[in-house]
C-alpha cells in the first residue's frame, strides 16, 4: 500500500510539481492550498506525512502545525515544513511546535525533498 502525503502549499506551480514528483515515486498525494483546507484534509485523509508551507492564506503553517499536534487524530503524523523562511527564530518556532524536519525551499531540489520524506517515514515507522 502506498504512503499518503498531504501537501499544504499555496504556490500552485510548486504544489503541482511536488504532487507529480511524489506520484512518480509511488506516493498517494492529497493537496491543499490554504491552512484551513489543509487541516480538514489532514483529519479526513489521515496522511502518513504532511509537507507544510509556513506562509499560507487563512491559517499560517505555525497555526496548522500547532492544531495538528493538539489533535489526537493527527498529532503523530510527521510534518516537514517546506518554506522560504530561514531565520533561526522561524526554525526554532517550527521545532517547538512539533515539526519533524525544516527545509528551506531554495536549498533543496525535488529529489532531496523526496529523500527527506522517505527518511522521515522510515523514522516514524520504526517506533
Amino acid at each position: 500500500m502506498n504512503k499518503k502525503i498531504l501537501i499544504i502549499e499555496d504556490e500552485t506551480s510548486l504544489q503541482k510539481a511536488l504532487s507529480e514528483f511524489l506520484m512518480e515515486e509511488n506516493f498517494d498525494v492529497a493537496a491543499a492550498s490554504d491552512g484551513e483546507q489543509g487541516l480538514i484534509l489532514a483529519k479526513d485523509e489521515n496522511p502518513d506525512l504532511i509537507l507544510l508551507d509556513i506562509i499560507l492564506p487563512k491559517k499560517d503553517g505555525y497555526e496548522v502545525l500547532a492544531e495538528l499536534k493538539q489533535d489526537e487524530k493527527t498529532k503523530r503524523i510527521p510534518v516537514i515544513l517546506l518554506t522560504n523562511l530561514e531565520s533561526h527564530e522561524d526554525i526554532e518556532k517550527a521545532f517547538e511546535k512539533g515539526a519533524s524536519t525544516y527545509l528551506v525551499k531554495s536549498n533543496y531540489k525535488m529529489e532531496d525533498i523526496v529523500k527527506k520524506i522517505k527518511e522521515t517515514l522510515k523514522l516514524a515507522n520504526s517506533f
